[in-house]
């Protein structure tokens, strides 16, 4: 169990290396080459194209409005959540735009629209992996959730997409596309963001040998099992089956033993998005150990 002072020091890396990183990326790849964003950024260069006004500075003042709105409608509870990014992100993006050379990292729209969906997936998932929000757009489809009890996932694609079509009056057809390519990208990246480091493979043994399958797992392994019990389709015959999480590296050594003891055993793999308990989140007992105390009780 990772204590206190741990979560809130990974809390805060993750909204701080967070919001940076959207900041560089909006600043070093989207901003040079015109190409069309959503949330309160794409609101920002909306009104940026027709007022005078930093960029930044608009934004925190759509962040600062909307977060209004989501503290009276929302509560306590979003507004711990969410007040660092609503003014961290405007912070670091006045910083980021005064670097020196931060517009000429490429010259090339494609791939500043690949680095810039990675990086702003990559961003957002940092924020929202460690409980905290980006605020923004995002804000006002939890607020019309409230109210209209329509999916949050839905309105947040439907606030995008009008953000993005209020800058496709005074856009090109390609900074058009680009900008769905960039919003497609930052997609699949924050959904790999929330599973990084998660993923595993299960394994579903069913074989007569179950028994000695077992035992080896655990000791040879070094892996925890679960037995189930299961009865067969065509001989309706009670038997155990063994179930197995591990980590990929083991897979082929598992799967290699398994079919060593009984080269008939059914076995299923299947890829799962996440495990937590004992083994995984928690420290898994020894073998040895619980046998050991098993045989003086």
């Amino acid at each position: 169990m990772k204590k206190p002072w741990q979560k809130n020091l990974e809390t805060i890396l993750g909204v701080l290396i967070g919001n940076a990183l959207l900041a560089f990326t909006v600043a070093a790849f989207l901003v040079p080459h015109g190409i069309i964003m959503g949330g309160a950024t794409g609101i920002g260069l909306t009104i940026s194209h027709y007022l005078p006004i930093q960029l930044s500075l608009i934004i925190l003042i759509v962040n600062a409005c909307l977060f209004l709105l989501g503290a009276v409608t929302l509560g306590k509870k979003f507004v711990i959540t969410t007040i660092a990014s609503t003014f961290l992100y405007p912070a670091c993006l006045t910083v980021m735009q005064e670097i020196p050379g931060i517009t000429d990292l490429t010259d090339n729209i494609m791939l500043a629209t690949f680095y810039g969906g990675a990086f702003l997936g990559l961003g957002v998932g940092m924020i929202v992996r460690v409980g905290s929000s980006t605020g923004g757009t995002d804000i006002l489809a939890l607020v019309l959730n409230k109210w209209l009890h329509v999916s949050v996932a839905v309105l947040v694609y439907i606030v995008d997409f009008v953000v993005l079509g209020a800058q496709a009056v005074f856009s090109d057809s390609e900074q058009i596309m680009y900008g769905v390519l960039a919003l497609v990208l930052e997609t699949v990246m924050l959904n790999r963001v929330m599973l990084m480091g998660q993923s595993q493979i299960q394994l579903f043994v069913i074989s007569d040998k179950y028994e000695e399958i077992r035992e080896r797992m655990l000791k040879e392994q070094d892996v925890g099992v679960t037995m189930v019990h299961v009865e067969t389709g065509f001989g309706k015959e009670n038997q155990k089956a063994v179930l197995c999480i591990i980590h990929n590296r083991k897979l082929y050594a598992t799967n290699e033993m398994i079919h060593t003891i009984d080269e008939k055993a059914f076995v299923t793999i299947s890829q799962i998005n996440e495990v937590k308990g004992r083994g995984f989140t928690l420290e898994r007992e020894n073998y040895s150990e619980v046998e050991k105390i098993k045989k003086e009780d």
